[in-house]
């Protein structure tokens, strides 16, 4: 059987493409390249398979219209780039994909919408009801209301995350280079690497930064393949040329297998997209309690409460040699954690205890 089997066969995709792969190297948008795209995901989309477009792009469309050299560095001018460039990217698509009789739509997320189990669900049955009505979901980080502590910080993460959301098969990450190598490409000597069975052997240098345009580079690439594998999707990285080739299977790019066992969808957001908010200080019997008897967090070994949050919220927690152990979601507020921290549910007036963090929402650090 074909290695790539399982992108060929793939019954929902999850295609990403970053700002680089759709702009001139002068910042512009590239509308050839937008055609291209669209005429490949089209031909998916019109043989029954399921194509969600994760893309860049929304402050690259701008920079001619606002007359800027470049992406620019401070936030409210991102924000109000964006604002501007997203109406530009998505009219372009909507031309695109109309030439081959295709509907599209446009979704704006950010991170706190597919955190909050409520919205995530709202995000699922929107693209699922998309789906039925035979239109492809266009899906960008919402740029304009993100802020650097609560954005994802590039759409890789999303592509990934979006791919877990909707049981994707198959994740397309486009880039400007044609896949992973063991060097920068331009290192001599460097050689590609077509097949990365575990992400976490590799050895390679992933220095390469983002473009002019972007905000990505080849390590976000690798995170986003780490959280799809472990969501059961498969990836394959490569250049934006080779889209159909991709889509077909064919030996283009890096590939990264599916891992056969999934994470539940709300730990593979704690662990890859969660921001916390609040840090949870813990002694030697609470680490040995979390490492080796997949027990809760009780309060009792809790040293130290820092942060502000509510009950529900994500934390970290962090060992007595100040290394992180986890994260979690929390059974407290911050206020009432630092009142039942260090006490023992058998003491007076500490008897109505709960897990300060329950071991169904709780993810070691791997």
């Amino acid at each position: 059987m074909n290695t790539r089997s399982a992108v060929a066969q793939a019954q929902r995709v999850v295609v990403k493409v970053g700002s680089s792969s759709l702009t001139h190297p002068d910042g512009h948008l590239d509308q050839e390249r937008i055609a291209r795209l669209a005429s490949a995901i089209s031909r998916l989309h019109q043989r029954g398979t399921r194509v969600v477009l994760v893309t860049s792009g929304a402050i690259a469309a701008a920079l001619k219209p606002l007359g800027l050299r470049r992406r620019p560095r401070d936030l409210e001018t991102q924000q109000a780039a964006a604002a501007v460039g997203m109406g530009l990217l998505i009219r372009h698509y909507s031309d695109a994909f109309a030439e081959h009789g295709v509907k599209v739509a446009q979704l704006l997320l950010t991170v706190e919408d597919v955190l909050r189990p409520k919205t995530y669900r709202n995000a699922l049955n929107t693209i699922s009801r998309l789906f039925r009505l035979d239109v492809v979901p266009i899906i960008n980080e919402n740029d304009t209301v993100a802020t650097h502590e609560i954005r994802f910080g590039d759409n890789d993460r999303l592509a990934a995350l979006i791919a877990h959301l909707v049981r994707a098969d198959a994740l397309v990450l486009l880039s400007d280079v044609d896949g992973l190598y063991t060097a920068h490409p331009s290192t001599p000597g460097a050689e590609k690497i077509t097949l990365v069975d575990d992400i976490a052997e590799l050895k390679v240098d992933t220095s390469r930064l983002g473009s002019r345009v972007g905000t990505g580079g080849m390590q976000t690439k690798l995170q986003a393949a780490d959280i799809a594998t472990q969501a059961g999707t498969s990836v394959v990285l490569g250049h934006a040329d080779d889209l159909e080739a991709a889509l077909d299977g064919l030996d283009v790019g890096t590939y990264f297998p599916a891992r056969k066992k999934r994470r539940p969808r709300r730990l593979l957001w704690l662990a890859f997209a969660a921001e916390p908010r609040g840090w949870l200080y813990v002694d030697d019997g609470a680490r040995r309690a979390l490492l080796n008897r997949n027990a809760s967090l009780l309060a009792a070994g809790i040293r130290e409460v820092k942060g502000t949050f509510a009950a529900g919220e994500p934390v970290e927690i962090i060992g007595p040699d100040n290394k992180p152990l986890g994260r979690g979601f929390v059974g407290y507020s911050s206020t009432e954690l630092s009142q039942e921290a260090g006490h023992s549910s058998t003491e007076a007036g500490h008897r109505n205890q709960r897990p300060a963090v329950h071991r169904d929402v709780l993810i070691l650090t791997d």
